[in-house]
């Protein structure tokens, strides 16, 4: 009996050994988020990018960043000599009209968007107080004047601007530029759960497409797309400021020229950041 006795106690024991190894784990789950920080993807337990980063030294320097998107208003620095020969040849309008205000804009309908799909990070350094991080990617830079006055933009017979004899309801000029960007990003700790996040940069664009977009009673929509003496490259001077999961604004300064020869325009831009290093 007693023998019976502890082989039942045996085979309960093993029965329950072997139970507790075959119980099913718990899977981990994944979440996606979109943020001031961009796109995170992490599983349960799992910490993101940022959140070792102050004691961790065995942790990857190099991550990638997604869906970063800038929206504000832009506006021209206008620097050109009206009294130079290219600026008088390149304006077909009355004598009184070449100066600044000929290109007088709607700032409220004037949009600057740039989108980096893909933004990539190299921690320069990190301490409980302070990170530092060289930052690059590739995206998409958009710029959309909207002029007051019914100008408009022609090559014939060479590249010029006129007044049209029309009113114009929109009149606006378009830029699309492929974009990479290279800056440096920094991170204050303002305390426990919050960063400063400021820092500063330059791109670098091609022009892949600059068209003037017009509607009128008596044209109905038109669209013109030409080079129009632009230059295919721009460079501009990149800055942003805000608090980590809070807000962040851009700014832009384009430090090339819009045009060629004629006129010496630079676009400069201000607005929200979503997303970002």
């Amino acid at each position: 009996m007693k023998s019976l006795k502890l082989a039942l106690v045996f085979l309960l024991a093993s029965t329950l050994c072997f139970a507790q190894d075959e119980a099913p784990k718990k899977k981990k789950s994944t979440s996606v988020s979109l943020g001031t920080n961009g796109l995170q993807i992490k599983k349960d337990g799992e910490k993101t990018d940022d959140d070792d980063d102050d004691n961790n030294e065995n942790n990857n320097r190099f991550h990638m960043n997604y869906c970063t998107i800038d929206l504000g208003i832009n506006n021209i620095q206008d620097k050109t000599d009206y009294s130079s020969a290219a600026a008088q040849k390149f304006l077909n309008v009355d004598p009184g009209q070449k100066n600044t205000s000929l290109f007088d804009m709607n700032l409220g309908k004037s949009i600057n968007v740039n989108i980096y799909p893909l933004m990539t990070k190299y921690r320069l350094t990190a301490t409980p107080g302070f990170k530092m991080y060289l930052v690059s990617g590739l995206g998409l830079q958009f710029y959309n004047f909207r002029f007051n006055k019914n100008i408009s933009y022609s090559n014939s017979p060479s590249p010029n601007i006129f007044m049209d004899t029309v009113s114009f309801s929109k009149n606006k000029l378009a830029f699309d530029y492929l974009n990479i960007p290279l800056g440096i990003t920094c991170k204050s700790r303002l305390n426990d759960k919050k960063w400063l996040v400021y820092g500063v940069g330059i791109t670098g664009g091609y022009r892949l497409a600059s068209w003037t977009k017009q509607i009128s009673g008596e044209r109905g929509k038109t669209h013109n797309h030409s080079q129009f003496d632009f230059n295919d490259f721009n460079s501009c001077i990149t800055a942003e400021l805000g608090i980590d999961d809070v807000i962040r604004l851009y700014a832009t300064y384009q430090l090339t020229s819009l045009q060629k020869d004629a006129l010496d325009q630079h676009p400069f831009c201000i607005g929200i950041r979503f997303g970002g290093i």
